[in-house]
């Protein structure tokens, strides 16, 4: 939460106009904030070919990090709606939980959304390129998705991995 007499920058998730993701990620970086949009690459069919493009993974949302001080830049910024918040205060988001979405993205695995989970078995994948990366796992026909949340704008992201590549997160309990 914000603290008035905290300095310290945070992430926080920003809500924003429908399809002005992009336009309000390079506002707050004109003003000299950091800002963070994740994407993926897919391919999508038009009519006459198919067509690779950068889809935006949480759509109505950018992670912005700044403190108390600059909230107002924040929200004057082209795009921007409101910031995400638990009840009257700003929710921060942690950066584990940013990374792990990086570590995702960075990945080039196909990215599917997924709903948004609370309850489930808390793993972390042991071995290959997402070594380290917690989430939550699901069992999906043959495969096993890892499904990482980002429990500020109650959105999920899932990536398929092999069953033999998790274990326990013994570091987190779900609740």
């Amino acid at each position: 939460m914000f603290n008035a007499v905290s300095t310290q920058p945070a992430w926080f998730a920003l809500r924003v106009r429908p399809n002005h993701e992009r336009a309000a990620q390079r506002s707050l970086e004109h003003v000299g904030l950091e800002a963070y949009l994740p994407v993926q690459r897919v391919r999508r069919r038009w009519s006459d070919r198919m067509k690779e493009l950068e889809a935006v993974l949480f759509p109505g949302y950018v992670f912005c990090r700044f403190g108390y001080a600059d909230r107002m830049r924040v929200l004057n910024s082209a795009g921007v709606r409101s910031i995400v918040a638990a009840g009257s205060d700003p929710a921060p988001v942690d950066d584990s939980e940013l990374d792990a979405v990086r570590a995702l993205v960075k990945s080039g695995r196909p990215i599917l959304a997924s709903p948004y989970v609370q309850i489930g078995e808390r793993v972390v994948i042991r071995e290959g390129p997402l070594a380290g990366l917690r989430g939550a796992v699901m069992r999906a026909k043959d495969a096993w998705r890892v499904v990482v949340s980002v429990e500020a704008i109650n959105c999920s992201v899932a990536i398929e991995v092999d069953a033999d590549a998790v274990a326990r997160d013994r570091n987190r309990i779900a609740s």
